[in-house]
Order: structure tokens, then sequence, then C-alpha cells
């Protein structure tokens, strides 16, 4: 299964003028180095929780459809299921109806279960799964405690701005990091 990024979030799930209030900077001098730490540390919380904050667009890829008729998609919390595109041997698509599948977002990790297990022999990644995942396309819909890890990056980032070591936990997030975290962390596959 490969997943591939269609389209990047609109916004981060916090804003300059947040992480400029919690670190108390004025002025815009550090701005760059800032915007850039936020997107670190949204991406570094997504890859700890395995959870996607601000909606954005993904592609799935798959070989075949799994020897059940489930697929355990490797991205949450899902929002929608765009479409589901099947390629034959030669290479042809057929986009598959919504009627064929169901989609179970509430679990984690969310997954399509088809009414029937599609049979057609496929071209090498001959499943194309678009799909929208996050908490919504506002900062408001991320829960707290991500936005308040993401904070807590930033500022751990800003404050030791060179090479930083790892503590005896082997980790290198600020003391808190893991337990904000840790309640939205989905199973791997």
């Amino acid at each position: 299964m490969t997943v591939a990024l269609i389209s990047a979030p609109a916004t981060e799930p916090v804003s300059l003028a947040d992480v400029k209030a919690h670190l108390r900077v004025d002025g815009t001098e550090e701005d760059s180095l800032l915007q850039a730490a936020i997107l670190a540390a949204r991406t570094h919380v997504e890859s700890e929780t395995r959870r996607k904050l601000i909606a954005q667009g993904w592609r799935i890829y798959l070989d075949e459809w799994p020897a059940g008729r489930a697929i355990e998609l490797p991205l949450a919390p899902l929002i929608s299921v765009e479409s589901i595109t099947l390629y034959d041997i030669v290479g042809a698509a057929q986009v598959l109806e919504a009627e064929a599948y169901r989609v179970d977002a509430a679990r984690l990790p969310p997954r399509i279960v088809a009414k029937l297990r599609p049979q057609a022999p496929l071209y090498d990644n001959g499943i194309e799964i678009d799909v929208t995942v996050g908490y919504g396309v506002s900062s408001l819909a991320v829960p707290a405690a991500l936005r308040q890890a993401i904070l807590m990056l930033v500022a751990h980032w800003y404050e030791h701005r060179g090479a930083v070591g790892f503590d005896r936990a082997g980790d290198v997030a600020p003391l808190g990091f893991e337990a904000l975290v840790a309640p939205y962390r989905v199973r791997s596959l």
C-alpha cells in the first residue's frame, strides 16, 4: 500500500499569531522560522499519532483488493472517500460506484468494505482510492491537546535551535508531549 498527498492542508492547526503569543515574541524577524516550525511540528504530530489534523486529500494505491472484502486505510480520521478507481490488466479505468462499497469511518483505522470483492485482474497499483482526511478545515476542529502539542514542539525547537540530543526515554520532544498525543495514536496496520 502506497499513499501520496494530492492536496495539502489549506491552513495549519495553530496560527503564527498563536505561536508568537505562546512564545511571547513580538516583531516579524522570526516569522519565516516560526512558520517552518509550525509545519514541521504538525507533520511530527501527524506522524506520531498516525492522524492527519487539517483536511487534506490523499491517494492510496493498492495492487489488489485484500483477500477479504475490507481495506484498512492507513490515514485517519476519514472525512470522505472521494472515489475508488480500478485499473484492469490493460490499464483501462473503471470507477467503482459508491453503492458497491461501505465506508466505516468510525473505526480506527477506518476501512472500506466492498459488497462484493472485485475479481478482475488488476494492473500494478491497480486500485486508486482518493480520500479526504483530517478533523476538518478549521483549526478549531483539531483537538486542543494536539494543538497544544504543536505549540510545545515549536517552543522547544525555538529555544533549542541547535542539535537536540536524546533524553533518557530516547525522545527529542519536550516533557509532556507524549501525554498529549498518546490518547490520539492510531494503531499501525
